[in-house]
């Protein structure tokens, strides 16, 4: 099978691709055909993924298992290459995404069996899957970076699904315009490794960008401020990162992306679009780190994931709508992943990403089942009680909030966010990010309770939601599966058996009895974080009000900066103020000018065009035409003339002879005389 893997791995994102591709021709009263098909070739791709995650099990040495690479286009002597990989990382996440996300389609049969495109709704979702698996497949920046855009199109069709509703249209807008910011930098910095370079192949028999004559070039190279062109073109791609990944500033799309159906929410924020990000920096993180020491890029990436992490989940303190909360959760824990990847914890990063993959996916597709149950609500002010009318929706939730706030030990969350408040505290660059990290973690506790118990606990807060019911087993079922692999992948990532760690670096895991001593202090730190947040939260919302429209506890508290944490510290109202203003400013200044200026003007210029026009018709008529004609009828008169004395008589021409040489004679005789 190995011989063949190269073969097999063009399958795994094929399938998708090519069912998203019948869907689109098939109509759409034949829904239930497209949501079986996007099912057996997701299936298709998942068996294929995880056979290959099976193969690259045995430690690797830091060498892919597949590195393909075919010509995609020539020009001149120039000949761009693409290709798939197979390594550590390109598996996990082809696994991971293969089979979260075909958890996510059997819920979506249904949480969207009502909807009016149905079928329509199952080929985008596999246009996305598709794309998304051709990015961690890739060989190649630049094919990379096609399946990235593509990516982009399907959310895009994905989050504005509800076209007719104003929100999810302007969502969809949003996430489009603000990651091409993004992309924007990503192809500028695409440009710049293969002008240096020559290549943009990842691995190409030691010439590859991510190998070391590669590296070397890159290195030796200065350009503005002193930056090596490596570090300056890692800059652009953390940019493009961010704008995917939706770190501050590049992030008020990713909570605007809830607009779209929840099935769509929990694949966007848990294996496809915002996993692209870290995972692009994580395969191209060689060129980060490239000089060694504190690099730029890795300085950048790290501050930035901790500010992100921070902000966001002050944020989410003070959300009410269900999905949003967990939006701006999934701001936080992928502003964790960029502290990872920034301290040069890139294990840390992939498997946070992995088993966050798993914890968010459950969580959004139980908020899903809760908003499913209550009628279409999602303001937890308006719920309550709902674990005694929605009990196993209510063990699922519970799996996936205890996994992301960091319950101890049995829960794969705990362990991922310890190894990277390990990675940031031992980072030679400072503790900022490290302390970032740890407030971060804090809150994300204290938040994730208080969600719980507002949904979970007390009574039902009003009228429409007094009812609630529990979901069907097709929306169950992935809740369960879902919430065991956030449990079971607990057990590669302990310091005892670091199995995932020393596999993506391309080592063997032994087992390490004393790892927990060397690490006390730090578990201990997480142990205090989750009991800390979870504490605060259980002290201000263990008995919530009974009336909808009271105030949250903590608002009081904090007055003004509740509503400005409400407004996302006002992110949406600056860009509103400082660009998006400005800018339709500019737009309406030039339409005014248009109307007011240069249409009256093309009306002046059109009166005397038409003026001049009619002056040039009546000289052409009066004067040139009237003129040649009578040039014409002259010479045409003189002609007759002419040709009356050509009678054929020869009498006429003797005469004529004759008195032609009598004038001829006299002449001369005159002349001579």
């Amino acid at each position: 099978m190995v011989e063949n893997l190269h073969l097999l791995l063009g399958l795994v994102p094929l399938l998708p691709l090519l069912a998203g591709g019948i869907i689109a021709f098939l109509p759409n009263r034949r829904g239930r055909i497209a949501s079986k098909l996007a099912v057996v070739a997701l299936v298709g791709s998942c068996l294929i993924a995880l056979a290959a995650l099976f193969c690259a099990l045995a430690p690797s040495e830091g060498k892919p298992l597949v590195a393909t690479s075919l010509t995609w286009l020539t020009y001149g002597d120039v000949a761009l290459k693409v290709g798939l990989l197979l390594d550590p990382m390109s598996a996990a996440m082809a696994a991971m995404v293969t089979f979260v996300a075909l958890w996510i389609f059997i819920y979506s049969i249904g949480y969207m069996e009502n909807e009016a495109r149905f079928g329509r709704f199952f080929g985008f979702l596999s246009l996305f899957c598709g794309a998304m698996l051709l990015v961690v497949l890739s060989n190649s920046l630049l094919l990379l970076f096609m399946a990235w855009e593509l990516v982009g199109l399907a959310s895009y069709m994905l989050i504005g699904f509800y076209f007719e509703k104003p929100s999810a249209a302007a969502a969809a807008q949003k996430a489009f315009i603000t990651t091409r910011v993004g992309d924007m930098a990503f192809f500028l910095g695409m440009i710049w490794l293969y002008r240096q370079s020559g290549t943009l192949l990842f691995y190409d028999g030691g010439n590859g960008l991510l190998e070391s004559g590669a590296l070397a070039s890159l290195a030796g190279t200065t350009t503005i401020g002193g930056l090596t062109v490596s570090a300056a073109a890692a800059l652009l791609l953390l940019v493009g990162a961010m704008g995917k990944s939706g770190q501050v500033p590049l992030h008020t799309w990713l909570p605007d992306a809830m607009e779209g159906p929840t099935p769509v929410s929990a694949l966007i924020h848990a294996a496809t679009m915002v996993a692209a990000g870290v995972f692009m920096v994580a395969r191209t993180h060689p060129i980060f780190a490239n000089g060694g020491g504190l690099t730029v890029p890795l300085t950048a990436c790290a501050w930035i994931g901790g500010i992100t992490a921070l902000y966001a989940a002050l944020v989410a303190l003070a959300q009410t709508d269900i999905k949003r909360i967990l939006a701006y959760s999934t701001v936080s824990q992928l502003g964790f992943m960029m502290v990872a990847l920034g301290t040069g914890g890139v294990a840390a990063a992939m498997l946070h990403l992995i088993c966050h993959a798993f914890f968010k996916a459950l969580l959004f597709l139980s908020a899903g089942s809760v908003i499913h149950g209550c009628h279409g609500e999602q303001d937890i002010r308006k719920m309550g009680g709902l674990s005694k009318s929605m009990p196993r929706t209510f063990v699922a939730y519970a799996v996936g909030m205890m996994a992301l706030s960091g319950f101890p030990f049995i829960f794969s969350g705990f362990w991922s966010k310890e190894a990277i408040l390990h990675s940031a505290q031992v980072w030679p660059g400072g503790k900022g990010p490290f302390l970032l990290a740890v407030a971060a973690a804090l809150l994300t506790a204290f938040y994730m309770t208080r969600q719980a118990l507002l949904v979970f606990r007390g009574r039902p807060r009003t009228p429409g939601v007094s009812h609630p019911h529990e979901s069907p087993s097709v929306m169950i079922v992935p809740l369960y599966v879902l919430a065991a692999g956030a449990v079971l992948l607990s057990l590669v990532g302990t310091p005892i058996w670091p199995w995932f760690e020393k596999w993506i670096n391309g080592e063997s895991a032994v087992f390490d009895g004393g790892a927990l001593n060397h690490g006390l202090g730090l578990i201990t730190l997480s142990l205090g974080i989750v009991t800390v947040g979870v504490g605060l939260a259980w002290k201000v919302y263990r008995n919530p009000s009974d009336d909808s429209n009271a105030p949250d506890p903590l608002a009081g508290k904090l007055g003004g900066v509740w509503n400005f944490l409400e407004r996302a510290m006002g992110f949406d109202a600056l860009y509103e103020k400082a660009i998006i203003g400005p800018l339709a400013f500019f737009a309406g200044a030039i339409d005014a000018l248009e109307r007011q200026i240069f249409v009256p003007l093309m009306g002046v210029g059109e009166a005397c065009i038409k003026t001049f026009g009619r002056w040039t018709g009546a000289s052409d008529e009066k004067g040139l035409n009237d003129g040649f004609n009578r040039m014409c009828s002259g010479l045409q008169d003189r002609a007759d003339s002419a040709s009356r004395s050509q009678n054929g008589r020869p009498q006429g021409y003797l005469r004529a002879i004759g008195l032609g040489m009598s004038v001829l004679l006299i002449l001369y005789f005159w002349l001579s005389a």
